[in-house]
């Protein structure tokens, strides 16, 4: 099936590079700055195209939405509406309404959208779910998640749009974290938090534009605390604004164990079980190989056109996604609880590999 790509910035060199690993063919690529199309396309053999030749090209049947958090949803609806299946980057959508319209959109038009994050398929989350489901840290209570960084300014060379509405820590990271607590523990149900700007201007650290300043639109810095419908409860600190520490953590507690999971923005890692206040165990899980990358989510797209099925990385799950972070900058915003419209239920695991 062949897929082509709209946005060609940092990201699309990542599935560029992966897509040998999987069952796609990448056949061309968009983007508004056409010289950011020329070198991708000239890099990997694809055709670079305008964006309206790409949407008419009847070849093409699946858009890579690549492009800035702000122009997802209008190249998404625009692919939708050419008669293309969608996968997106994340988020799916600045809000919650227009990520419920593209899911409605799509479902109308009878054609398929998924979004990122897809790091829930790797080995290690797959792994988490199964010892979580199979009873390993009994009834789960509580998750405990942190990513903490300094930001996208210090090295992104267009860092502006990770800053604006629509993106900012909790929009722009906070899918990975989201994203893995609804698909290991179900859907969230409520959200309270705390929102901050401690750094009202930025300065670009690196290439050509290295010491221009810009103003952030968005909370930089963002807590928040969470009711899944399963009766856990979850919180999760956001934040563009730590000095030099890089942590990305995530933990469920349940009534006799606890597990520690690897970053939830990167493939791998170590995942580590404690039970009943015993010694960490580290524990063993089978990498995919080549596929435990970015791409990922897009072969499970492809492969459910195939099934006729919902793909697992959904435009369902991120549109709730979006909603719950949407509602916990809400109940920062008012200083009040904020029930969550949206639900989507945890996707099915992929089938059980035996650590090698």
């Amino acid at each position: 099936m062949k897929v082509g790509i709209v946005g060609c910035g940092v990201i699309s060199e990542n599935y560029a590079e992966n897509a040998p690993a999987f069952d796609f063919e990448l056949a061309a690529c968009a983007d508004i700055q056409h010289s950011y199309a020329e070198a991708l396309a000239a890099e990997h053999g694809i055709g670079a195209l305008a964006l309206d030749e790409l949407m008419a090209d009847s070849a093409i049947e699946v858009v890579l939405n690549l492009t800035p958090p702000s122009a997802h949803a209008e190249v998404t609806r625009a692919a939708l509406a050419a008669g293309k299946h969608v996968y997106s980057e994340k988020p799916l959508a600045p809000d919650a309404a227009t990520a419920t319209e593209l899911v409605a959109e799509a479902e109308r038009r009878g054609l398929l959208l998924g979004c990122a994050p897809d790091i829930f398929l790797g080995g290690a989350f797959q792994a988490a779910r199964a010892l979580i489901d199979a009873g390993a840290i009994g009834e789960p209570v509580a998750v405990s998640g942190a990513m903490l960084v300094r930001g996208p300014d210090v090295w992104h060379p267009s860092p502006e749009q990770f800053f604006q509405d629509g993106a900012g820590p909790l929009l722009d990271m906070g899918p990975y974290y989201l994203t893995a607590i609804v698909t290991l523990l179900g859907p969230v149900r409520a959200v309270a938090g705390f929102a901050s700007t401690m750094t009202g201007e930025r300065t670009i650290a690196i290439g050509a534009r290295a010491g221009s300043r810009f103003v952030v639109g968005t909370p930089s810095h963002v807590a928040t605390a969470m009711e899944l419908w399963s009766g856990a409860t979850a919180n999760l600190v956001a934040s563009f604004e730590v000095a030099d520490r890089y942590v990305c953590d995530l933990e469920i507690h349940g009534r006799e164990g606890v597990v520690a999971l690897p970053d939830p923005n990167a493939f791998g890692g170590s995942l580590r079980l404690r039970r009943n206040r015993g010694d960490w165990e580290e524990v063993p899980y089978h990498s995919r190989g080549a596929r435990e990358a970015r791409g990922i989510g897009l072969q499970d797209l492809l492969e459910a056109v195939e099934e006729r099925r919902a793909p697992r990385a959904s435009g369902r799950l991120a549109a709730h996604v979006v909603d719950v972070a949407q509602s916990a900058l809400q109940a920062a915003a008012e200083r009040r609880t904020v029930e969550v419209a949206s639900r989507a239920e945890r996707p099915d695991p992929l089938p059980v590999l035996r650590p090698a």
